[in-house]
Formats: structure tokens, sequence, C-alpha cells
């Protein structure tokens, strides 16, 4: 199986325990209660088609995560495990899933991608089976285009994290030129505490995941993380990272202002507050700026906030010690790796970012795995047991000096 589909299918698999990961949620009094629903809510596989897993299969993706952490959800043998092959409610929900998402889909239509995607044929279900559900359920639901957009706000802190970005203020650079800043911002929804924050010259994902991890070596892992849909955060590297350190992020649908309104309203409030007094003669380095939004987001968190019922943000959000949920110290670091994928070539080498680095001899000609820091300083290629293996960069030179060693080709002396 291909990396990148059995990887897919990992994050899939993610998707359906990633609630469980720091605790059962509240709506579910035990774990198999939560894994009949899972499997009911069902999840779209790779393959394109809508599948419903059995609670057992669940259950044991939950327990091979548990035991081996992300990589224990790669599969191992055929890429369609999981699907269902049986009649059931599942195979409703597969109907619905299908009309739903296609109101103009007709009973024929859904007949034959149910078919074509192999959640059933036609020994064991008709086309006129089919129709009379689609003809019930016109009956039971009405359609709206309404959407909920009413305010909310989570009951315990480090449930969710909102991020987002915003232009700062224009900084001169001792050399004279003018550049644009960008603040990166994390907030609890549940607080208003602000959990992470910086500024750079680009807003970009390497830059969000430095904000992220620098929170998380704080303050352990929310149980979601909510961002847009912007190019800096929905990506694949974000959503395994999310898996990696166990946690999920919710991408937020267009033109639905009130699932990021605390963090908008707070850049607002920053430029009021922070941007406003900024005389930026004073400021010709990056440094020197983030000391001064450093200590400005110190004074907001430590202030009484309006809607915190004459809290700060601090006190509330530490208030709660039994919803922080750390990770280990010296984890912190390989989990915040980024990962690709790329072809040694026959003299051992591999490109990056035209950049070449070589790798062991064992690896050549091979499709490898690599994980690799933000700022490329370390690079690791991924043995077949996930142990990490540092590669250097390719020197030609000192490798012509190299002495090699010539293989043998039979026993004996040389």
């Amino acid at each position: 199986m291909k990396q990148e589909l059995a990887q897919d299918i990992a994050l899939m698999r993610y998707s359906m325990i990633s609630p469980l990961i720091v605790g059962l949620p509240e709506e579910f009094k035990t774990k198999e209660a939560y894994f009949r629903a899972a499997s009911a809510r069902g999840a779209l596989h790779p393959n394109g088609s809508f599948i419903h897993p059995a609670p057992t299969s669940i259950k044991r993706w939950y327990q091979h995560y548990q035991k081996n952490g992300f990589d224990g959800l790669l599969p191992s043998g055929r890429s369609d495990e999981g699907t269902s092959r049986k009649i059931d409610t599942a195979l409703e929900e597969q109907i619905r899933y299908l009309k739903t998402n296609y109101p103009r889909m007709s009973a024929a239509a859904v007949f034959r991608q149910l078919c074509i995607n192999g959640s059933t044929n036609r020994n064991e279900l008709s086309e006129s089976t089919v129709n009379r559900f689609l003809n019930n359920l016109a009956l039971k639901e009405k359609m709206t285009n309404n959407q909920d957009m009413r305010r909310y706000e989570r009951a315990h802190v480090n449930e969710v994290w909102c991020g987002d970005s915003s232009v700062g203020p224009y900084l001169k650079t001792a050399d004279g030129k003018k550049h644009k800043v960008y603040v990166i911002a994390l907030i609890d929804d549940a607080s208003r505490y602000i959990i992470g924050i910086d500024v750079f010259f680009n807003d970009n994902f390497v830059n969000l995941m430095s904000v992220m991890k620098s929170a998380v070596a704080k303050f352990g892992v929310p149980k979601l993380f909510n961002f847009d849909n912007g190019s800096s955060y929905k990506n694949k590297q974000m959503d395994l990272l999310a898996a990696r350190i166990g946690s999920t992020v919710h991408y937020d649908q267009p033109y639905t202002p009130t699932q990021k309104a605390k963090v908008e309203r707070w850049f607002r409030t920053m430029k009021d507050q922070w941007m406003a007094g900024l005389d930026m003669r004073d400021f010709h380095t990056l440094d020197k700026l983030r000391g001064s939004l450093y200590a400005y987001v110190s004074h907001y968190n430590q202030k009484i906030h309006s809607s915190l019922n004459g809290k700060s943000p601090q006190e509330r959000y530490f208030s709660e010690p039994d919803c922080f949920h750390r990770l280990p110290e010296d984890k912190i670091d390989q989990l915040f790796l980024l990962e690709l994928e790329r072809r040694v070539s026959i003299d051992c080498v591999v490109t990056i970012d035209h950049i070449e680095y070589e790798v062991d001899y064992r690896f050549a000609k091979q499709r490898v795995k690599l994980r690799y820091s933000p700022d490329m300083e370390s690079i690791y290629v991924v043995e077949a047991d996930g142990t990490l293996t540092p590669i250097r960069l390719l020197n030609k030179v000192q490798n012509a000096e190299r002495k090699r060693e010539k293989p043998r080709l039979y026993g004996g002396a040389v």
C-alpha cells in the first residue's frame, strides 16, 4: 500500500477516535457507547465511500493509538479495511449521506453508487428498496439552508483553542526597509486567555506551528483547535500534527463569523489598545516589538474581563487544573516535526527544496518517509520500526576523500 494512502486511512481512523483521546465525552456513559455512536455516525474513507466501521474495529483502533500513537493507526492489511459489507442501518446512513450532499441524485443513481463503492450488490439490495427509503426520507425531513449562528462558549478551559492571524504594525528595520508584521495568536475559548502569540514577517504554517508548539509546551494539549480555511491552517501537515499530539482540528466554514468571533474580537482590542499606542520609531527589530506585545498580553490576561463574572482570563484559565493534559517535555520536539516522502537516488541522495541530503546506503532507490524541523536544522529518515535516523547535508568533497569498503562477492580472504 502506498504510504500516502496508508496515512490518509490512519487520519480517517483518528477522526473517529479523537474525541476519546483526552477523556470520555460527557454525553457518553461508557466507551462502548461511544464506539457504537461513532460506528453509526460513520466517516468518509479515502477511497471516496462513506463507511460505518464496526464498534469493535473502532475500539481496536483506539487501543492501537493508546499503545503506539498515531503510527498504530496505519493499516497493515487491505486498504478498504473497515468498509461495511453487510446490509444494516449503516447502509441507510450511506443513502442518507448521498441524498443530503447530492439532493438531485435519483434513487437509481444512489443505488449505482452503493454498488460501485462496494457497499452492496444487486443480489443483496434492489433499486426499489432504495427508492422506498428515499420517499420516506423526503416525508420525514425538510431541508433548510439556514445555519445555526448562535453564540457559544465552552464549559471548560482547554476544550477549544481558537487561532487566527492579523496584520500588525509596519516595522522599519535598521537598513531602512519597511516590513509588514503579522501577529499570530491562540486564545482559549472558555477563558479568553491568550495561550500563545508571536510576531512574524510572514503569515504561514511554519510560524503558526511555532506558536502552537510554544503553547502546547507550556499548557498541554486542547481537545480541539479551531482555525479558518486559509492555506496557513488547512493542510495535511496540520491534520498529522493534531493526530500526533492527541488533538483534533476544526476548520470554520466560510461566512460563519461566530465560530472564531472571540479571537477576532481580541485582535480588534489589541489594535485599539496596543497598536494605537505604539510609536514605531522606537522599534527596529522584531525582538523589541515582540517584547512590547508580550507585556501587553500579560496585562490583558490579568485584567478583569466583562464576560467572566468578575474574573480575569488568567484566573478563569487556571481555575480548572484537571483540564490540563501536558505532554512529556522530551517528546514535544519530535511530535512537532513536519513530514514528507522522497525517493532516494541510487547514490543515496534526497532533495528537499533544492537542497541535497545524504542518507544511509540501505535506503538507496527506495521511497522513504522523512521528518524534519521547520527550520530544517534537524532532518530524519523514519525507520521501519518508527525510530528516527538523522541525515546530513551532502558533502561531495568529504565523500571523495572517504575510503570506501569494497563489497565481497564471495567468502574467503581478500
